[in-house]
């Protein structure tokens, strides 16, 4: 099954995967450390589990009714139950969303919903999202799982050659708006190479197709039942470190977080901060620093939807502080910042400061032991701020 490929494919990780993921791989790295011949009953020091981030809950939503108390993965669950229940056409398919997945997001949906709408796929991402386009072009609302972002690949000739452009070859005839392709996205701290990447920069790429990433539960939820309803194809990547860290108060029922929206999650005058995802909250702690350590302002936006993107909210903001700092854990050359800060530059040149700013991920493949060095964490991005203000 997808466990043993994931153990095929990235030995090096396979025991430091389990704190997230337990179940099959977690015995297998426990059987091999009792054969391995350098291995002593001796005890170890513990191992060190320190994140490069505080995840910082949102105020509790009293819009949408009552709320209960969810992780980011069960969050995402709740939106699927809801949608299940709501959308008798519904169909979740990917490997091992039978059992509830690799991260738990689908459990306990088959036995509600039964075996023919909740189903296990081959381990074949092409034919998974080939599948979800057939399915969503014949009328069902298709939500398909990669079961990490990093093998979505194999999948990018049928979503960039096929899901985003039927609608367009077709002169609106057929289209497959009713599919959604969700992902674990992002570094987990032991990820390496291919459980760690942030791919959304080559389908932004893409005309045709909408890339989402939330920054924590209540945002999850509701911007997954958003891509869900709405009449194009969605990839929805769901930062994995916050499956089990990010907890928040979540509605219970079905709710809309609106899409190609940007949410400024602080107002300020000196410096415009921009991030998505676990970069959200980075740069919060980035924000406290420099109000602490500069006395310097910073307005923080959450920029959550990749494709197509809020330029108005940006720059708006930009206009407002004259200096743009943009993060993502994606390496820095081709990364979405760039976009980003030649839209600004383009906008808002004459309000500018100082020189837009990106700190991102290196040109390199994800690091394992080096992670720490590797991604933009909320020292980088301060030295990125002083250099900024001291233009």
């Amino acid at each position: 099954m997808a466990a043993t490929r994931l153990f095929l494919r990235a030995s090096p990780v396979k025991s430091s995967l389990t704190g997230l993921t337990g179940g099959v791989r977690g015995s297998l790295g426990l059987t091999l450390l009792k054969l391995s011949p350098d291995c002593t009953a001796q005890p170890t020091a513990p191992r060190r589990h320190a994140a490069h981030f505080t995840f910082h809950p949102d105020p509790v939503p009293t819009q949408y009714g009552p709320t209960q108390k969810m992780n980011l993965f069960q969050s995402v669950t709740s939106a699927l139950d809801n949608t299940l229940a709501g959308d008798p056409t519904a169909v979740i398919f990917g490997e091992d969303v039978a059992f509830g997945g690799v991260f738990r997001c689908t459990v306990g949906l088959r036995d509600k919903y039964g075996k023919d709408r909740v189903f296990n796929t081959p381990l074949c991402e092409q034919g998974i999202v080939g599948f979800g386009i057939g399915a969503a072009a014949a009328g069902a609302t298709a939500i398909a799982e990669i079961q990490f972002a990093d093998y979505i690949y194999p999948a990018f000739d049928q979503i960039v050659n096929e899901a985003a452009k039927y609608r367009y070859r077709s002169g609106n005839m057929f289209d497959c708006g009713r599919l959604t392709i969700r992902s674990p996205w992002g570094c987990v701290g032991h990820g390496s190479i291919y459980h760690s990447q942030s791919p959304e920069a080559f389908f932004a790429h893409c005309p045709g197709i909408k890339i989402v990433v939330p920054r924590g539960p209540v945002q999850a939820k509701g911007l997954l039942l958003s891509c869900i309803a709405d009449q194009n194809p969605c990839i929805f990547f769901e930062p994995k470190i916050l499956y089990r860290a990010a907890v928040e108060q979540v509605p219970t029922e079905a709710y809309h977080v609106p899409l190609s929206q940007a949410e400024v999650l602080q107002e300020g005058s000196d410096l415009t901060l921009v991030a998505w995802g676990t970069q959200v909250h980075v740069m919060r702690e980035v924000a406290a620093m420099a109000q602490e350590k500069l006395g310097v302002s910073c307005e923080l936006i959450d920029l959550q939807t990749i494709l197509p993107w809020d330029t108005e909210t940006v720059c708006k903001s930009v206009v407002k502080t004259g200096r743009l700092l943009i993060s993502h854990e994606a390496p820095v050359t081709g990364g979405f910042a760039a976009e980003i800060s030649s839209t600004v530059q383009e906008e808002c040149f004459l309000n500018l400061e100082a020189p837009i700013s990106r700190v991102c991920g290196y040109d390199t493949p994800f690091p394992h032991i080096f992670e720490p060095f590797y991604i933009p964490d909320k020292w980088k991005c301060f030295e990125a701020v002083k250099r900024m203000i001291n233009y």
